[in-house]
């Protein structure tokens, strides 16, 4: 059985997120979301928001007006659901459609989505929209669930919200991130709409894809991967389909040797390895490299939380920590936040991980890093508020 030392896994890891690889000669958002699978989309706009982050992380010449761009011009992406929100190629749409069902299943489960309009009432919303295009949840009035206040949910919008999980609504685009809904068919080209896979096929097809792209994966990671599929789906299509993977073993952090499986082409991928110069990357919290903390931690040997939900006098770190990357290494770790109307971004703490001698070569870097990141936002002063501080 192949053994993976745990240098070669970290950088595998790397790579086949996106992160060690060259640019390409022309930049494609496009691609780079197909190569990734998704890109998760978040609201917090801390210097930039995540999906603009994790898309410059891949390519420097990203723009921050590319992927609403891209949202805007039908037949590229959709926008739905995985572990968390986040946008898809369209191409993936067909081998969705199971995705949708056992949302369904569970939705219909859920307390929280027990009050809905009925069967009219949905009916009236796809009316409407037919009448008027895209729609944003404000512009229906309707009930309030529970008492008024600032986290009141209104019929409507659970209404929407659960079509759209259910697949009878897609995301027409955003406006200062507020999603606007809009029937399927105005969003997805009917051919991707006429594509029926069978429930086999897609679930195939979503193993087969987490594998390509992770390279090396357990059961859990492959299951984890869309946040879709049951453990007992994933084992059963390992056991389907010995031919499409091999067994390996990998060195974690610890130097304790993993069980998993992986690509065929591994070894291959091993041989085409490539390192950096040195480049210091700043990496966004929910950057799909990072995302599973377990996983972080036992080929990394870091260990890593982002505190935005953490009361300020509990938090070990800051509100929106970024870790920073050189070569196949967590160095360290940074809070910065960018002020637009002053144009600046501000460092509000630096923290070197254990063991990691800061010299002027790493600072060099990361200005660098910080400096290109600024630039993201249309910001070209960096200041510091905040000297160097030793791991907490």
């Amino acid at each position: 059985m192949l053994k993976i030392s745990n240098h070669d896994i970290k950088t595998l890891w790397l790579k086949s997120h996106g992160l060690l690889g060259e640019c390409a000669k022309k930049l494609d958002v496009l691609e780079t979301i197909k190569a990734l699978g998704f890109v998760q989309v978040d609201s917090i706009q801390n210097v930039t928001r995540a999906h603009h982050h994790i898309l410059w992380s891949r390519d420097k010449r990203y723009e921050e007006e590319m992927l609403d761009a891209l949202l805007l011009e039908k037949g590229k992406v959709f926008e739905h659901f995985t572990h968390d929100a986040s946008v898809l190629p369209v191409a993936f749409y067909p081998m969705w459609r199971g995705h949708f069902t056992r949302l369904k299943d569970k939705l219909d489960k859920s307390k929280y989505y027990k009050d809905l309009l009925d069967e009219e009432g949905k009916q009236a919303i796809k009316e409407r929209m037919k009448a008027e295009g895209a729609l944003h949840a404000k512009d229906f009035k309707g009930e309030v669930l529970g008492e008024k206040g600032r986290w009141s949910r209104y019929m409507h919008k659970t209404t929407l919200d659960y079509m759209w999980h259910c697949g009878e609504l897609a995301t027409a685009y955003r406006k200062s991130f507020r999603k606007y809904y809009d029937l399927r068919e105005n969003i997805i080209p009917l051919d991707i709409l006429q594509q029926h896979l069978s429930e086999d096929a897609q679930v195939d097809w979503l193993c087969t894809k987490a594998l390509d792209v992770m390279s090396v994966a357990s059961v859990k990671e492959i299951k984890d991967f869309w946040g879709s599929l049951s453990v007992k789906e994933v084992k059963q299509w390992i056991a389907d389909n010995p031919e499409k993977m091999t067994e390996v073993l990998w060195e974690d952090s610890m130097g304790k040797l993993v069980k998993s499986f992986a690509s065929l082409d591994i070894e291959k991928r091993l041989k085409n390895l490539t390192y950096t110069d040195g480049t210091i990357e700043i990496i966004n919290p929910f950057d799909p490299t990072i995302r599973d903390r377990i996983r972080l931690q036992k080929i990394f040997g870091f260990a890593y939380k982002i505190e935005i939900f953490v009361p300020k006098e509990k938090r070990k770190w800051g509100y929106y920590v970024y870790p920073l990357l050189q070569g196949n290494t967590f160095i360290a770790r940074i809070e910065v936040q960018a002020d637009r109307k002053a144009k600046q971004l501000n460092v509000l703490h630096l923290w070197m991980e254990e063991g990691v001698v800061w010299d002027d070569i790493k600072q060099v870097k990361l200005d660098e890093a910080l400096a290109s990141f600024a630039l993201l936002v249309g910001i070209d002063e960096v200041v510091w508020l905040k000297k160097h501080e030793k791991k907490k």
